[in-house]
């Protein structure tokens, strides 16, 4: 028993160490499959985490792991003394400068290539825009709120009506009622002339400055808004980068004389501009530009300058001034195009709609749907085609 128990240990103590070396693979293995999964700990950020974020979260989170590569990557150099970069530094510059500078620090060649490949693929997509994104500004004046401003509140505002502000002469506590707050009087002139004109574009433009909104939409009180195809327009574009969206009303740039007290020097100048009449969107960097130009009531002084009404104005000051070309969407419509032409198929595609009474007949869009007595301008019936389960649309 003895020679048996004796001769047993060694087996005992070879099962033993082959237990050990089996869980040292397995741990090694572990370690070498969340490498190949997650990258170099602290650099990659882990699928788990990235699920649960927004985009900008991402970014934000990937040019802190960049910022703290550089640093740890970056020799000391006594006497030096050059301040290390603040997060706020780094992270506002582009990826590609970023990487050119871990280039030339890094001596790491095959980390900096991996760095390389995960800041490509963590790319983020442009900024997305939804509805609490956009200022939405409306002209008005007194002796149309119970016209106009009553059949937008009625309709497409109910679709936006924390982002909508209608911009008046006048106070009226029914219609601040019917708004909730969202009626400014301005203590612009009445009247449609070109004094009182800009007044209102300059108080839009500084309210909308101060809100923190990154679009600015102008439209007019004989506009109609199609909210949704609004909100997916401006999607396509960054409010970060200069943009000016509208329609011109003209088939050629407006040509004007900017006065000068030696007329011999009187210069001509062209440039387009989006006709207010059917509605622009202006995004938040052109308007900054536009700030120390036009802000504070500039804008009245500039349209007092060139003698024109606020549409001009805001394509001089844009185009001429900035060198910011109009981009034409052809899915603003004014008043001054004949709105028949537009066809009900299309409806949905259509940013905005207009109508006017001239010579004695509505220059107004085909749709089916209310009596021309009970609707004569058609939006009641063109939102009831978009919108159909509002409460006053007919059953279909």
């Amino acid at each position: 028993m003895m020679s048996l128990t004796v001769l047993s240990l060694p087996q005992r103590f070879k099962r033993i160490l082959q237990a050990m070396m089996l869980a040292v693979a397995v741990v090694y293995m572990t370690l070498l499959l969340y490498q190949s999964a997650y990258g170099y700990p602290g650099i990659q950020v882990p699928h788990s985490q990235v699920d649960g974020l927004s985009s900008e979260s991402v970014t934000t989170h990937r040019d802190q792991l960049l910022q703290d590569y550089v640093q740890s990557s970056t020799p000391t150099q006594p006497g030096a003394g050059a301040p290390a970069a603040s997060p706020t530094t780094v992270s506002e510059r582009p990826t590609a400068t970023l990487l050119t500078e871990l280039a030339r620090r890094s001596r790491n060649g095959e980390l900096l290539h991996d760095l390389s490949q995960r800041a490509v693929t963590a790319t983020p997509q442009p900024p997305v825009t939804e509805l609490d994104d956009i200022f939405i500004s409306v002209k008005t004046t007194k002796n149309y709120h119970d016209t106009r401003l009553a059949l937008i509140i009625k309709t497409w505002f109910q679709l936006a009506r924390d982002q909508t502000w209608f911009f008046t002469d006048t106070d009226d506590h029914y219609y601040q009622e019917k708004t909730k707050g969202h009626l400014i009087n301005t203590k612009c002139s009445q009247g449609h002339f070109r004094k009182a004109l800009c007044c209102k574009m300059s108080a839009e433009l500084d309210v909308f400055l101060e809100s923190g909104k990154k679009w600015f939409c102008h439209f007019d009180d004989d506009n109609y808004v199609n909210v949704p195809r609004l909100v997916k327009l401006l999607d396509e574009y960054s409010p970060s980068v200069d943009w000016y969206l509208g329609k011109p009303s003209i088939s050629s740039p407006l040509e004007i004389h900017l006065d000068s007290k030696n007329t011999t020097t009187n210069k001509k100048i062209t440039f387009w501009f989006a006709t207010g009449g059917a509605g622009f969107c202006l995004s938040r960097a052109l308007t900054l530009k536009m700030l120390p130009i036009a802000g504070g009531g500039k804008f009245i002084s500039i349209g007092d300058k060139i003698r024109f009404p606020d549409d001009v104005t805001m394509g001089f000051i844009i185009e001429h001034l900035l060198k910011v070309p109009l981009t034409v969407v052809d899915n603003f419509h004014s008043h001054l195009e004949p709105m028949e032409f537009i066809r009900q198929d299309t409806f949905q595609d259509q940013v905005s709609f207009s109508y006017a009474h001239m010579k004695n007949q509505w220059n107004v869009i085909k749709v089916d749907g209310f009596d021309l007595k009970a609707d004569p301008k058609r939006f009641y019936s063109l939102h009831c085609q978009l919108f159909p389960y509002f409460s006053f649309c007919p059953p279909r």
